[in-house]
């Protein structure tokens, strides 16, 4: 999962948490608030009566002061007023078939569900009544006892909550777009950290990234340039360092080729030289008939060794471009392939673009890859035909692209596990030469590419 979806579906999920928190506030703060409201109405209507009560005792001085409230005056519209919706007060001692005076209860706040209305006195329990006394100085006087009706505090506490929880759903979404849209804005630049990590695993390491206002970015994006530079900096020099083995290799392989020239060549010569003297006098005694079979057979196991030694002199000497040319020598690579036998596999050369002006590293190496392609093809494998591509890409790629396909079977993944010399080899100057190499299932058989890229 993307990093920003993760960090919006957490942020949504603490939402959530608050939201839910704040709601189970909500709930206790309405369902309490009636305990508030009964509180301060059995106050307000205590104040009321005290007033009266002070007001009747000046009056009738000469009655009992027990008797003086309440009188049928405070059961007024002004009464009313002083108790809170849903509220019941009485006084006491209440007299015969007094009923208590109770607020607004009808069409108060909004019908709950039953499992609301079950839950609630459930788990925070029932109201209290609240009992004020009339005068504190005047025990006699009475007292105020307000009620409160449950199903209405129940009505009021449902209003309350889903009022507090509109506010808070459209809070919440609210939180969660800019939220998510500010880690969208902040996380952009990291796309631009992959790209550029990206391009440098094509093994384009100098990859500058822009300037990030973040300090954690920022110290990413330093990072990372001077990563691509020290990659930059180890593949010049281990491709440095694979040039120069490659010549090593290339100088001992043309000392080894006159040495072989010179002294097996030589010896060669000799050995086949005596071979027909013998040949030669024992025909003319016409005696020793197998003598002469015998020098025949060395002069047959001399040819061999002789033509066996040219091929290893021509993979060991300087290879063919630098003499006749990239174009010429791939000609001259195949046609010699061809002659050998006519029971070889069909090669298919495919020449695509200009390559007249390719020399050097870049030629000699093109060389080995499809000489050292071709060799694995016709001795390793049960191949009947074999395409040699070559082809020039022009433009910004300026590469040398060049694959070989058979379809004599093969595992492609084990030929790319293989650490045969053959293979290493091409694969180090492939990668002098700052291209890359890879092996390929084919329809019928392997297929074997590489590119060379030519501004190197």
């Amino acid at each position: 999962m993307r990093l920003v979806l993760q960090l919006v579906a957490r942020l949504l999920l603490i939402v959530a948490l608050c939201l839910g928190a704040a709601t189970i506030w909500a709930t206790f703060d309405a369902y309490r608030s009636v305990d508030r409201a009964t509180a301060a109405s059995a106050q307000r209507v205590a104040q009321a009566l005290q007033g009266l009560y002070w007001h009747e005792l000046l009056l009738r001085s000469s009655r009992m002061r027990e008797h003086l409230v309440p009188v049928p005056e405070w059961r007024t519209l002004e009464t009313v007023k002083l108790i809170a919706p849903g509220v019941c007060v009485e006084f006491q001692p209440a007299t015969a078939f007094e009923k208590p005076l109770c607020g607004q209860s009808q069409g108060i706040g909004r019908t709950p569900p039953r499992w609301f209305a079950a839950i609630v006195p459930t788990f925070l329990g029932s109201h209290a009544e609240a009992v004020r006394p009339i005068s504190p100085r005047a025990a006699a006087a009475g007292t105020v006892v307000a009620t409160p009706d449950e199903a209405a505090s129940i009505s009021l506490a449902w209003e309350y909550i889903l009022n507090v929880t509109d506010v808070a759903l459209l809070m919440a979404a609210a939180i969660a777009l800019l939220a998510s849209l500010a880690i969208a804005h902040t996380l952009a630049p990291a796309r631009a950290i992959v790209t550029a990590l990206q391009r440098m695993a094509r093994g384009q390491y100098r990859t500058r990234l822009p300037r990030f206002r973040s300090m954690e970015l920022a110290m990413i994006g330093t990072a990372v340039d001077a990563l691509g530079s020290r990659l930059e900096e180890a593949t010049e020099q281990r491709a440095a360092l694979t040039r120069r083995l490659i010549e090593i290799r290339d100088d001992e392989r043309r000392a080894l080729a006159r040495e072989l020239h010179d002294e097996f060549g030589q010896n060669l010569s000799a050995i086949l030289a005596f071979a027909n003297t013998i040949e030669m006098a024992s025909a003319k005694e016409q005696k020793e008939i197998g003598i002469a079979q015998d020098a025949r057979m060395i002069s047959q196991a001399t040819h061999q060794l002789m033509a066996s030694l040219r091929d290893a002199l021509k993979r060991l000497r300087n290879p063919l471009p630098e003499e006749l040319g990239l174009e010429a020598s791939l000609v001259n690579l195949v046609d010699s392939w061809r002659s050998q036998s006519a029971t070889q596999p069909t090669i298919q050369l495919d020449l695509k673009g200009d390559l007249t002006d390719i020399s050097g590293p870049a030629a000699t190496t093109a060389y080995r890859v499809a000489q050292e392609c071709l060799t694995n093809a016709l001795r390793h494998g049960a191949a009947r035909e074999i395409s040699l591509h070559v082809e020039r890409c022009a433009g910004e790629d300026n590469a040398l692209l060049i694959r070989v396909e058979d379809d004599g079977g093969g595992d492609a993944a084990r030929v790319e596990r293989s650490a045969g010399f053959g293979l290493t080899g091409i694969r180090e100057r492939v990668a002098a030469a700052g291209g890359s190499l890879s092996i390929l299932p084919a329809r019928r058989g392997l297929s074997v590419a590489a590119t060379i890229p030519l501004a190197a």
